[in-house]
């Protein structure tokens, strides 16, 4: 278990698939213990999920590495009072199920507050638990599509594209763990537990960012761009010699110091150019003239010159570059963890770097299916 500021936190894991175990994941990181709670003789559904590692998901060991597995099944009698017992040593309940499972079963918000008072419920679903939508199910590419990130995701013209990685599930996993750090906080201070709400819809209306800005501010509902930014100029991938770059002068500043990189003075001096919004009006023309120049020569070389002069820019890598390149690796954003049948498997790690705390470069193995129910058990002493 990774030592850090949520040590001595016990979370009850009751979620599957993505959001929810994404959540854990985050609290685990900061040194949360995770006990996951999943169905008997299956257990989450994400560990039929591909790519498979001699047997073992890579999909499931991603995002449930370090934590405890026990199978209950909440319907028999026994395991719901293996269950209680847990809701007795947890801080935290987090769950993914649609409004109403939980009632169904007995272990809603309101059937346990009384009984755990100090108890922070965490439950994150497609649509939360209130509004017309609420009993409907949800995958990510449902919310992308209903939340309008989809709208803005592609090309002009062309076919609906998801985000390239599930940000609806994502988005609603991170809130939920920042739901669940500040309950903690608040409960630290009042002593009183609470329900967290999150919908995975509400999540991605709320990373729409400037696209609501921009329609309240002039009516024109946006639209795909591509790889430009709607309103910073220039923003955007450009064509080099050899593939791509990506160039963001977001302010006068850089830009005039890009058009001097590129051996192009005149450029920043050019009346539809002098103010980020003249490039706005002229986006197409500027786009022009600046590949007119990056086409003469390779990404990597305007790479280099482009740095020197001060001006964010970057290659537009894969999965295997990011995975090699040296800042990444001296953030220790790849860890490993050794398991008995996949070997050495790698991760993301985690972005949150803290003074106080070692961000080890390891961390704890995939559990299987109730490989740690008599631990759990014994911790719980009136079982065992």
């Amino acid at each position: 278990m990774v030592e850090g500021p949520l040590s001595g936190i016990t979370v009850v894991d009751l979620s599957r698939i993505l959001a929810g175990p994404y959540c854990t994941m985050v609290l685990s990181d900061l040194g949360a213990r995770v006990i996951k709670v999943e169905r008997p003789g299956t257990g989450d559904d994400a560990r039929e999920t591909g790519p498979f590692l001699n047997g073992v998901s890579g999909y499931f060991a991603s995002i449930n590495r370090a934590k405890e597995s026990i199978a209950l099944d909440l319907k028999d009698e026994n395991d719901r009072e293996v269950f209680r017992a847990l809701l007795g040593t947890a801080d935290v309940l987090v769950e993914n199920y649609r409004p109403g499972v939980m009632e169904k079963l007995g272990f809603g918000w309101e059937d346990l507050k009384e009984t755990y008072p100090t108890l922070i419920y965490a439950a994150v679903s497609g649509f939360g638990h209130s509004g017309p939508y609420k009993d409907r199910p949800a995958y990510d590419m449902v919310v992308q599509a209903m939340g309008g990130v989809m709208s803005l995701t592609g090309h002009p013209g062309g076919e609906p594209t998801r985000v390239g990685t599930s940000v609806g599930d994502i988005t609603a996993g991170l809130f939920t763990t920042i739901g669940i750090c500040s309950a903690l906080y608040h409960r630290q201070n009042s002593g009183k537990g609470q329900k967290i709400d999150v919908g995975m819809l509400d999540s991605q209306v709320a990373i729409l960012e400037n696209a609501i800005a921009r329609y309240s501010a002039n009516g024109e509902i946006p639209g795909p761009l591509g790889a430009r930014h709607p309103s910073i100029v220039p923003f955007a991938a450009f064509h080099t010699s050899n593939g791509h770059i990506i160039i963001a002068a977001g302010n006068d500043s850089l830009f005039q110091r890009l058009s001097e990189a590129l051996n192009c003075p005149q450029m920043a001096k050019d009346e539809r150019y002098l103010s980020n919004a003249l490039r706005a009006d002229h986006v197409d023309a500027l786009k022009d003239e600046l590949e007119a120049v990056l086409t003469t020569n390779t990404t990597e070389h305007w790479l280099d010159v482009i740095q020197e002069a001060g001006v964010p820019c970057g290659a537009i890598n894969n999965v295997a570059q990011v995975m090699a390149d040296p800042q990444v690796l001296a953030r220790n954003m790849v860890v490993t963890t050794e398991d008995p049948d996949a070997g050495t498997i790698r991760f993301s790690g985690n972005p949150i770097k803290m003074s106080n705390f070692h961000d080890p470069d390891t961390r704890g193995p995939v559990p299987r299916l109730d490989e740690h129910r008599d631990a759990i058990l014994r911790d719980l002493k009136k079982f065992t």
